[in-house]
C-alpha cells in the first residue's frame, strides 16, 4: 500500500509548554498531516500531551537563542508545506479553510504572512501596533528558515511571499507575572547584544536605554498607534514595552560586573 503522501507539516519548538500546547495542536489536527514537536527538555508533561496528538517528537536541549530548536523542528519536517506555529497560538475555523485553500493553489507563493490577534492579560489588543501583527507562518518546505541569531528574526524566505487575511490567536501574556517571566529570556539575549557592542558604556547609550528609547516607545505605542484606545490594556502594554530598555541596560551593568 502507498504510504500517504504527507502535505502540511506543522512544526513547533516548546518547553514546559503543558497550559498551552493541547489547545494549539487540538486547532490544527484537521489539517495536519504531520505533526513534528522539538521539546527543550521539558519537565512537565508537555511531550506526554503532544504524543496524544500523534506528534513526531525530538527532545533536546533549551538553547538562549530559542529559534535555533525551531530551525530544528522545520528541519525535520517531510510535508510539501510547512506550518509553524508557538504553543501558544491557535488556528481558528476561518484561519484553517485558508490555509487548506492555500496550500491546494498552483499558484501559490512560496511563503505566507499571517495576521496575528495579541491577546495581553484576557483581552485582544487592537491598537498599538499589535495588530495586524504579520509573522511568516506558512511556507514550501526548504523555502524557509531561521537565520537563528536574533531574539527578534522572521523566517527568511527564498522566494516571493504573499499575505494571508485571516488572523492567528495569540495567547501570549495571561498574567503580569507572565509577561516578566517571559520577557526576562528577551532582557538577557537583549544584554547579551548590548554587550558586543564597542559603545555599550558610553552616555549615549545610558540615555537612549534610559530616557529616549523608553518615552519614544511608549509614545509610539499608546499614542502615535492609539493604544489608549485599547484602555488600561494598551497603557500597560506600552509602558511595559517602554520597560524593556532600562531594565535591558541594568542587567548588562549587573552582568558586567
Amino acid at each position: 500500500m502507498a504510504e500517504k503522501k504527507i502535505i502540511l507539516t506543522v512544526a513547533l519548538a516548546v518547553y514546559n509548554e503543558a497550559a498551552n500546547i493541547e489547545r494549539c495542536l487540538a486547532s490544527i489536527r484537521d489539517i495536519a498531516d504531520e505533526i513534528v514537536v522539538v521539546d527543550g527538555g521539558s519537565f512537565d508533561n508537555t511531550v506526554d500531551l503532544a504524543k496524544k496528538f500523534g506528534a513526531r517528537i525530538r527532545v533536546t536541549d533549551n538553547p538562549p537563542i530559542f529559534h535555533i530548536n525551531k530551525q530544528k523542528a522545520l528541519d525535520e519536517a517531510k510535508g510539501a508545506w510547512i506550518l509553524q506555529l508557538d504553543a501558544d497560538e491557535v488556528v481558528d475555523d476561518k484561519l484553517r479553510e485558508e490555509i487548506r485553500q492555500t496550500i491546494r493553489d498552483s499558484d501559490a507563493r512560496s511563503g505566507y504572512y499571517i495576521p496575528r490577534r495579541n491577546y495581553f492579560l484576557g483581552g485582544w489588543l487592537r491598537k498599538g501596533g499589535q495588530y495586524p501583527d504579520y509573522v511568516i507562518r506558512l511556507f514550501r518546505n526548504g523555502k524557509g528558515k531561521f537565520p537563528s541569531r536574533s531574539v527578534h528574526e522572521q523566517i527568511v524566505i527564498a522566494g516571493s511571499c504573499g499575505y494571508l487575511t485571516q488572523a492567528l490567536d495569540h495567547y501570549s501574556y495571561t498574567s503580569v507575572s507572565q509577561y516578566w517571566a517571559k520577557s526576562a529570556l528577551y532582557i538577557r539575549l537583549s544584554a547579551g547584544e548590548l554587550k558586543k557592542r564597542h559603545d555599550n558604556r558610553s552616555v549615549a547609550v545610558f540615555v537612549s536605554y534610559m530616557l529616549t528609547k523608553p518615552i519614544s516607545t511608549f509614545f509610539a505605542l499608546f499614542l502615535r498607534h492609539k493604544g489608549f484606545l485599547d484602555g488600561w490594556r494598551g497603557f500597560l502594554y506600552a509602558i511595559f514595552s517602554a520597560l524593556h530598555f532600562p531594565k535591558t541596560y541594568l542587567f548588562y551593568l549587573g552582568a558586567s560586573k
